[in-house]
């Protein structure tokens, strides 16, 4: 376990295909779930990132997604900034399509589900009919973030600050210091490429490993916003790689043409 000093790696486009225990996890989802997911082992769990930046936790059968930001493109247009409305749809489409795919029985949301605590106030009805059926048709759980600390659950779901669930803890912003497996949101992790002269960035998770106190499998990992309307910040960021410590090794990981493309960000040492 090792905080503070470190090595922060160049980012190499590398590919990681899945082996051992993802290789199994990949044969007993199926293939026709498999298709745009690629298997990922954090802290003793197995897990399926997909192309769409959403995580599968095949275990609990839950659907995990950060960063929404609902009804930005209205809050934006109110502070007389107008750009396209349509952003809510768009973005619970992409939730609606990612159930489908991965089966999933329950939604939960990392935070940042509004751009601002009044956003669900002014879900247009289409969007609002949309996001009812689907709290509707599985156990949406909403973790309130730093946009939306005072969101109402107008069109269904439960809300709660963080989340447990057996031995993991979800919450919208990754909390320094923590040791035990977490997952969180919050930094809108892209990791920027140069291919052929050409500068590339793509939304990508972060994970990182250390050592935990009590002997049991750790490890901590930052997903990717969701939202339509969302920006990025560099995976390399000195906030991201002090949020994820202690540990041993911070990686950003794509999912790229059915492999795990990843990309060392920091080591100990």
């Amino acid at each position: 376990m090792t905080g503070g000093a470190g090595r922060s790696g160049g980012a190499g486009w590398g590919l990681a295909g899945p082996v051992g225990d993802e290789e199994a996890l990949a044969i007993a989802v199926g293939r026709r779930q498999w298709r745009g997911m690629v298997p990922l082992s954090v802290a003793g769990q197995e897990w399926l990132l997909t192309e769409g930046r959403a995580l599968y936790w095949p275990r609990e059968r839950a659907l995990l997604v950060a960063d929404l930001h609902l009804e930005k493109g209205s809050f934006f247009a109110g502070h007389g900034q107008m750009i396209p409305p349509y952003d809510s749809r768009e973005t619970l489409e992409r939730v609606a399509l990612a159930i489908r795919e991965t089966g999933a029985r329950r939604v939960i949301t990392l935070g940042d589900n509004f751009h601002d605590s009044d956003g669900s106030t002014r879900l247009e009805p289409h969007a609002c009919g949309m996001l009812e059926a689907l709290t509707k048709a599985v156990d949406w759980v909403w973790i309130t973030g730093n946009h939306d600390p005072d969101m109402e659950a107008r069109c269904g779901g439960t809300l709660v600050e963080e989340l447990e669930i057996g031995g993991t803890i979800l919450r919208h912003r990754a909390l320094p210091g923590e040791t035990r497996p977490e997952l969180s949101g919050h930094y809108h992790p892209r990791v920027q490429l140069t291919v052929q002269r050409r500068h590339i960035r793509r939304p990508c998770a972060v994970i990182s490993a250390n050592d935990s106190v009590d002997g049991k499998p750790s490890g901590r990992m930052i997903l990717p916003a969701f939202g339509a309307y969302t920006g990025g910040m560099n995976a390399a960021d000195p906030a991201i790689l002090k949020a994820l410590q202690p540990a041993n090794a911070i990686d950003a990981v794509v999912p790229a043409k059915g492999r795990l493309a990843r990309f060392p960000l920091w080591r100990a040492g």
